[in-house]
């Protein structure tokens, strides 16, 4: 037994003070491999969803009806009218979202804070009123996208000469649909995102009024 040999107490110590320091950098390189995977799939989230935005108000705005949801005092019938913060018409909705027939749709940008939103309401085009519980505003919004810094909505379409016009970010040419709607949006620093300039055909005949006058909500 003199013979037989072991671990001294420094040894031993010294063991255990080098396994620590193995595990507590094991431990943060797995920390910090886990907070890169975490932030790359947030990106690639914020990346789909402004993605599929996009999409989306390409296909509802492109397909916008001249269908009048409105008819001002001088009996002028709405049936595209757009604001720099603001769009409402009348179009299809996608089926996981109606339930068929047309609807009135409206987008807006609303102040969220220091920020802006983009949000998106619709209601029901047969029975659709100007006044009261059912107008299209004061319908719970579905949030599209936060974190915005600036945005505005464009509108571009014929002139009285029958040529195309220039851009202008109002478009109050009640009986009649623009040709082009331009959405330019900034997002702010901490979103991390970049909106490539959105320009969408509205593939409606701009000069047409809807084939409802005389039959449409509120008893055009």
């Amino acid at each position: 037994m003199k013979h037989a040999k072991g671990f001294t107490i420094l040894e031993v110590l010294l063991a255990i003070m080098l396994l620590a320091m193995l595990m507590a950098g094991a431990y943060a390189g797995i920390k910090t491999a886990t907070r890169a995977a975490h932030a790359g799939q947030t990106q690639i989230d914020r990346t789909n969803k402004l993605r599929v935005t996009q999409e989306f108000l390409r296909r509802e705005l492109s397909q916008a009806l001249t269908l009048p949801y409105e008819k001002e005092t001088d009996g002028k019938l709405i049936v595209f009218h757009g604001k720099p913060d603001q769009i409402t018409f009348v179009g299809p909705m996608p089926g996981y979202l109606g339930h068929g027939g047309p609807y009135v749709q409206q987008i807006v940008l609303e102040r969220d804070g220091g920020t802006r939103k983009l949000t998106f309401r619709h209601m029901l085009y047969n029975g659709y009123t100007k006044d009261g519980h059912d107008k299209v505003d004061s319908v719970e919004p579905v949030v599209l996208l936060e974190n915005i810094d600036d945005a505005t909505f464009e509108y571009r379409g014929l002139d009285d000469t029958g040529k195309i016009g220039d851009w202008d970010d109002e478009w109050t040419r009640n009986g009649v649909a623009p040709q082009m709607i331009r959405v330019k949006l900034r997002f702010t620093r901490a979103a991390a995102l970049s909106w490539p300039e959105l320009v969408i055909p509205v593939m409606v005949d701009p000069s047409a009024v809807g084939a409802t006058v005389g039959f449409g909500p509120g008893g055009f």
